[in-house]
C-alpha cells in the first residue's frame, strides 16, 4: 500500500523502476543525495518500500572505528519550528534488516558538505553495521530510552540501536540519512514522535500571487510556501480562469524535474488572454485534490489571486533599490513591472550600463560587471550592477542603459528590448563616524558625565549604551552616577543608510573617598591610646575628636590618655576628612575605657541566680591573648574550659548543678604589653 512518502516523487512510487541490483550505479536519483533530499513534515508515517542499491561518497564523521558511506541511502530534510528534543523511529519491513542512520545540522551550509565537514553531525547509530557478528538494529532511532548520541557498530561499550533524543534548534535545517546494509534492500517506516521539538511548519498553504507571461498564453502562480510536486495535476485541472476567456490545459511546477517540491507553477492556456483583469482560482483537480504542502495540508478550494494581462511592451528601467552604505553594487529592480529580464541578455562585463556623477565629491564611478538573480527559466527580477570601488561620499548620480558588448540592451521575457538611454537617478550618503567625546564632572555624592557626538554627515539616530545597563537615544546625553569606579560607554550612529559603532570607552570616576581609622580597642588605666588614619581617596584635611576633650588636625595624631573611672565606658572617637574637591566624610569608632586591667580569678562564687557573683571567670582579662581557662573538680575531672575570658562558668556540668566544694582552676595567657606567656593556678569555692 502506498503511504505518505510514496506521494513525494519518482523514487517512492512503489514500483521497482529505480531498483538496481548492481552497486556500480551512482547514488544520483532524487532522494539519494543530500542536495535532493525528501522534504518531511513530521505528522505522518513515511513509508519506503525498497532501498536502491547504489554507490555514494563517504560521509565525513568521527567517533566510530568503522567508516560511513552513503551507499544505498535515502535522505530526508526538515526545518525545526520549535526547539526541543527530536524523537524518531525507523522500523524495517524485514525485522532482521540492518539500518544505519546519521543526523546532520546543515544550517548555513551546502548540504553536500556532509561529505567533507564532520562537525555537521548531530547524532549517529551504526549498531548493526558488522552483519556477521552483530544482530540487526531494527527498530532504531532516538527515543527517551536512549543514552548516547553516537552508537558504534556491535554491542561493545554498551552500544544499542537506540540513541537519546538530540536537541534541535528553531530555525535550523537538518538532514537525516537512512542506510539499509542488507542484501534484501527492503524498506522501512520512518516515524517522528516522542520529542518536544516540532518539525511541522505552522504556516497554512495559500496562493500568493500570479502574473501573465507575454502574450497571455501562459501564467505563473506563486505560493506562500513549498508544495508537493505530485499534488499538482499535470493537466492544469487544479486551476480555473475568470472570466473564462481561455482554459488551463497544462501545469508544470518549477523545480519538479529534479526535486519534490515547488513554490511556482507555470500554467499553459488553450488560447491567448486579451489584455485585461482576470482571476485565477483553485479547485480540486482530476487527481482529487488541490495543491498540498509537505504536511498534506491543501490550499483551500475557491481561493483566488488577481492577474493583469498587459499588452506586450518593453520593460521600462525606472526603478532602483536605495543604495546601501558605501555601495559597490547597484540593484535595478523590475519586480513591480510584471516583466522579468532574460539573464542571457545581460552583458556580464556590465557594459550595458554607465554611471554619471551629477553632484558631490569623489572620482568617477566605473561599472565592471552585471548579473541577475536567475531562476530555472533563465529570468531575473533584478539586475545587480557591480562597481569598481565603493561610493564612500554623499552625491547624486544616474545610471543609464546602453548597448553592451553583447550588441543589445536588456531584453524582457517577451523578447522586448528596453530602449537605450533609459536612466534611473539615485543618491548616496556619506559614511558616518561614531567616535564621541565626553566631559566628567566630579561631585561629593554624585558624578556626572556629558557625552557629545558631532552629528556630522546627516546622522539622525543615536544609540548610547552605558555600562550595559542604561541607554539613551539623545545626541548629547548626560549620565549621573552615585557609585564611583570604572564606567563604560559605546555609541551606534546612523544616517538612515550608513551606520557605525564606536569602540567601548572606559571612563574612571576615581574620586571615591572614605573616612576610616584604626585605634587602641581597650584603654586600661594609665595606658596611652593610639590612632592611625586608614582613609582612602585624595584626602587633604583631617579633623580628630578623641572624646576626651582633645582634638587634632594632623593625619597622624598624638597618643591620648583618658581619665580613670571605676566603670567601663565606650568613648566615641570621630574623624572628619576632606578631599581635594572639598567633600567631607565622617566616621565614628568607639574605644573601650576600663577601670581595671588586673587579671584575677575569684576565690569563691555563688551560682544561685541572684545576680551577684554568679559566675567564675578571669576578671579584667583585657590584655590577655591566646587565653585558656580550665576548671577541675577534686577528682581531676575537667568541669569547664574556654578560650574566651568573657565566657563564664555558671557552676553546671552536663546540664546539672555542680556540687558545692572546692574546685581547682588553671589560667594561661600571653600578656599583650610584654608578650610574655603567663600561667596561673588556684582554687575557688563553689557555694550554693
Amino acid at each position: 500500500m502506498l503511504k505518505q512518502l510514496c506521494t513525494l516523487f519518482l523514487l517512492i512510487i512503489c514500483s521497482s523502476i529505480f531498483v538496481v541490483k548492481a552497486y556500480g550505479q551512482a547514488c544520483s536519483l532524487p532522494g539519494m543525495t543530500p542536495d535532493q533530499a525528501y522534504p518531511v513534515c513530521g505528522t505522518s508515517v513515511f513509508h519506503e518500500d525498497r532501498v536502491t542499491n547504489c554507490s555514494g561518497p563517504d560521509i565525513a564523521t568521527s567517533g566510530c572505528a568503522i567508516g560511513v558511506t552513503s551507499n544505498s541511502s535515502i535522505w530526508y530534510k526538515f526545518t525545526c519550528y520549535q526547539s526541543g528534543t527530536l524523537g524518531f523511529l525507523i522500523s524495517g519491513i524485514v525485522s532482521t534488516d540492518d539500518y544505519d542512520w546519521e543526523l546532520f545540522d546543515i544550517t548555513g551550509h551546502d548540504p553536500r558538505e556532509v561529505y567533507t565537514n564532520g562537525s555537521l553531525m548531530v547524532s549517529m547509530n551504526l549498531y548493526g553495521r558488522t552483519l556477521t557478528t552483530t544482530p540487526s538494529n531494527s527498530p532504531t532511532g532516538c527515543t527517551a530510552a536512549g543514552t548516547k548520541n553516537v552508537q558504534c557498530e556491535g554491542d561493545a561499550n554498551g552500544n544499542t540501536p537506540i540513541n537519546k533524543m538530540p536537541d534541535i534548534i528553531v530555525g535550523h535545517n537538518y538532514l537525516l540519512m537512512v542506510t539499509n546494509w542488507t542484501q534484501s534492500q527492503a524498506g522501512y517506516d520512518l516515524t517522528f514522535s516522542g520529542g518536544t521539538a516540532s518539525i511541522t511548519d505552522p504556516k497554512e498553504p495559500h496562493l500568493l500571487a500570479s502574473r501573465a507571461i507575454c502574450d497571455g498564453t501562459q501564467a505563473v502562480i506563486t505560493t506562500n510556501k513549498k508544495m508537493k510536486c505530485l499534488s499538482l495535476a499535470a493537466d492544469g485541472s487544479d486551476f480555473a480562469i475568470s472570466p473564462p476567456v481561455a482554459s488551463v490545459i497544462a501545469a508544470t511546477g518549477y523545480g519538479c524535474t529534479n526535486g519534490f517540491d515547488m513554490d511556482s507553477i507555470i500554467l499553459t492556456l488553450n488560447s491567448p488572454l486579451p489584455p485585461g483583469n482576470y482571476t485565477i482560482s483553485v479547485k480540486n483537480g482530476t487527481d482529487g485534490n488541490t495543491l498540498k504542502d509537505n504536511c498534506d495540508r491543501q490550499v483551500p478550494v475557491n481561493e483566488s489571486v488577481p492577474m493583469v494581462v498587459y499588452p506586450v511592451f518593453p520593460t521600462p528601467m525606472d526603478s532602483m533599490r536605495q543604495p546601501a552604505c558605501a555601495p559597490d553594487e547597484l540593484i535595478i529592480d523590475f519586480t513591480t513591472k510584471l516583466r522579468y529580464i532574460r539573464c542571457n541578455s545581460i552583458a556580464a562585463d556590465g557594459s550595458d550600463f554607465f554611471v554619471t556623477k551629477l553632484s558631490g565629491i569623489g572620482g568617477p564611478v566605473t561599472v565592471i560587471g552585471a548579473s541577475g538573480v536567475c531562476d530555472s527559466s533563465g529570468l531575473t527580477p533584478v539586475i545587480k550592477v557591480k562597481l569598481a570601488a565603493p561610493i564612500q561620499t554623499k552625491g547624486d548620480y544616474s545610471i543609464t542603459l546602453q548597448q553592451g558588448t553583447d550588441f543589445n540592451t536588456i531584453i524582457n521575457e517577451c523578447g522586448q528590448p528596453t530602449a537605450a538611454g533609459s536612466t534611473v537617478f539615485f543618491s548616496t550618503k556619506d559614511t558616518v563616524n561614531a567616535d564621541f567625546t565626553y566631559n566628567v564632572y566630579l561631585g561629593c555624592k554624585r558624578d556626572s558625565i556629558d557625552f557629545f557626538h558631532d552629528g556630522r554627515n546627516e546622522v539622525n539616530s543615536w544609540k548610547w549604551t552605558f555600562d550595559n545597563t542604561r541607554s539613551s537615544n539623545l545626541q548629547n546625553p548626560r549620565v549621573v552616577y552615585n557609585v564611583y569606579g570604572q564606567k563604560t560607554a559605546q555609541l551606534i550612529v546612523s544616517n538612515g543608510t550608513c551606520k557605525d559603532t564606536s569602540d567601548i570607552k572606559i571612563i574612571n570616576l576615581d574620586n571615591y573617598f572614605k573616612a576610616d581609622f584604626e585605634a587602641t580597642a581597650i584603654v586600661c588605666p594609665g595606658d596611652l591610646a593610639s590612632f592611625k588614619d586608614t582613609s582612602t581617596g585624595r584626602i587633604t584635611a583631617w579633623y580628630w575628636d578623641f572624646g576626651n576633650g582633645n582634638t587634632s588636625f594632623l593625619q597622624l595624631p598624638p597618643q591620648q590618655t583618658y581619665p580613670y573611672s571605676n566603670t567601663i565606658r565606650d568613648v566615641p572617637v570621630r574623624l572628619i576628612v576632606t578631599d581635594n574637591l572639598g567633600c567631607t566624610d565622617t566616621v565614628i569608632h568607639p574605644i573601650k575605657v576600663v577601670g581595671n586591667c588586673y587579671i584575677a580569678v575569684p576565690n569563691a562564687f555563688t551560682p544561685n541566680g541572684d545576680g551577684l557573683n554568679d559566675y567564675l571567670y578571669p576578671l579584667n582579662a583585657y590584655k590577655a591573648r591566646n587565653l585558656l581557662f580550665r576548671v577541675y573538680n577534686r577528682f581531676g575531672q575537667l568541669m569547664f574550659e574556654t578560650t574566651d575570658w568573657t565566657n563564664k562558668w555558671d557552676g553546671t556540668f552536663k546540664g546539672q548543678g555542680a556540687d558545692p566544694g572546692t574546685y581547682v582552676w588553671i589560667l594561661q595567657y600571653t600578656n599583650i604589653d610584654t608578650g610574655k606567656r603567663i600561667e596561673q593556678k588556684g582554687s575557688t569555692v563553689l557555694i550554693r
